[in-house]
């Protein structure tokens, strides 16, 4: 069985199709989407705002979580104004998904990485909205968990299906 699948190098594309969607639950991976990698407390915590101020604008949303499988945490996590919103440091992803077996559904995992986020995203029954933007000097990890990500891709998710004045990266 295959799950859905989207892919775009910028957030405002994924949140676009997000909407269309009508999810109740978006699930952020962390670094580099929210705050890059290595990247200060100050970064982690406007990342947050920016990104939670961003999936408000989708009227059907009720829950957001931030996960990362680092240790890293927010100097507080921010308030939803009517939507529930968590933070999950040292997530386990895609291993653990006690944490969000209680969202709301229909969803989406908004990360970079299939190996972690596309394969949480596949177990959860939600979409994959990968994340691909163009970066310079990725750290070593995440570099080749994204080439192993390319073998896994066919395995797990449907191809995207061509939508009307959407356009897809090669």
């Amino acid at each position: 069985m295959t799950s859905g699948y989207e892919r775009a190098g910028r957030l405002d594309d994924l949140l676009a199709y997000a909407a269309e969607l009508a999810v109740k639950t978006m699930i952020f991976d962390v670094e580099p989407l929210v705050a890059p990698w290595n990247s200060g407390q100050e970064a982690l915590d406007r990342g947050l705002a920016t990104v939670l101020d961003q999936a408000r604008t989708i009227p059907s949303v009720r829950a957001v979580v931030f996960a990362t499988n680092s240790a890293r945490r927010p100097s507080a996590v921010p308030v939803g104004d009517g939507i529930q919103v968590r933070y999950l440091a040292s997530a386990g992803k895609p291993l653990k998904i006690a944490p969000y077996r209680d969202l709301p559904r229909p969803g989406a995992v908004v990360g970079d990485q299939l190996p972690t986020d596309g394969i949480l995203a596949y177990r959860l029954g939600y979409e994959f909205l990968h994340y691909l933007p163009h970066l310079n000097r990725v750290p070593t990890g995440p570099r080749l968990m994204h080439h192993w990500g390319q073998v896994v891709r066919p395995l797990l998710f449907r191809r995207p299906a061509a939508r009307p004045g959407h356009h897809r990266p090669g």
